[in-house]
């Protein structure tokens, strides 16, 4: 499979040549976000109100660290699934954000609106929490402390290890193969 190395903020020319198996490492700064983040920032959209962080270009890692151990920026930090962000996704895709990571299938809706508007769906190893978060060089909390683990969260990443899932042109790593088409029944 082929590898790449991307930088953030994420452009169209970035996304485009990106196929479900590839894969991604990716260096500069992601933002994090669950489901009770992501019900907020709807809020805040819908009244009209900035955002804490700027959607254009953005990857959002569905993930809620555990507490950063001394000496580190950030505690495990492994995906979540991500079927609980579906509700959201899309409109977040349709105001410019370019990728999420987590674990999991994602919702048609979220894979329409990944062609629609040139993004993709990442994921990142489920049990590997302590692995990952030595790949993230920084974090602070920069939206809804109160949520605790859950707070919307900027990390600073460097060759952040991802997998293709669903592309911009429909691809999915998950499909299931036809198995008669493949010659395999």
């Amino acid at each position: 499979m082929p590898e790449y190395k991307l930088r953030t903020p994420l452009t169209d020319a970035d996304v485009a040549p990106l196929r479900a198996g590839d894969v991604v490492f990716i260096t500069g700064t992601i933002y994090t976000a669950r489901d009770a983040a992501h019900k907020r920032l709807m809020a805040l959209i819908d009244e009209g109100q900035p955002l804490p962080f700027e959607l254009a270009g953005s990857i959002v890692y569905y993930v809620g660290p555990s507490p950063a151990p001394p000496g580190r920026p950030i505690g495990a930090a492994g995906p979540t699934t991500s079927y609980r962000m579906d509700t959201y996704a899309p409109r977040l895709h349709a105001l410019g954000q370019k990728a999420s990571i987590g674990k999991g299938k994602r919702s048609d809706a979220v894979k329409a609106a990944l062609r629609e508007h040139t993004a993709v769906y990442f994921g990142a190893t489920g049990g590997a929490g302590a692995l990952l978060s030595k790949c993230i060089t920084a974090a602070r909390i920069i939206a809804f402390d109160d949520l605790g683990p859950e707070a919307i969260r900027e990390l600073t990443v460097e060759d952040f290890p991802v997998l293709v899932i669903n592309d911009s042109v429909g691809g999915e790593l998950y499909a299931v193969p036809d198995r008669k088409a493949a010659g395999l029944e």
